[in-house]
């Protein structure tokens, strides 16, 4: 099994207020172990984003990048 896989399947049966739950304590943790599942996370968002979203995504992204320079 795909490490992709592993970890849609570990979340599955899960609900909204876990999945926020679960982003929210791997932010705050800062547990580089979880690096790969956020990873997937935002595959799945990116894939089922559609272009408007996508840039409103990179916006942010670029933003809080430029803003971590400081």
């Amino acid at each position: 099994m795909k490490i992709r896989d592993y970890i849609i399947n570990n979340f599955k049966d899960d609900d909204v207020n876990t999945l926020r739950n679960t982003i929210t304590e791997c932010i705050q943790d800062g547990d580089e172990e979880t690096l790969p599942g956020m990873g997937v996370f935002l595959e799945l968002i990116w894939q089922g984003s559609n272009e408007d979203l996508k840039k409103s995504m990179l916006d942010i992204l670029y933003k809080q990048i430029k803003k971590s320079d400081k």
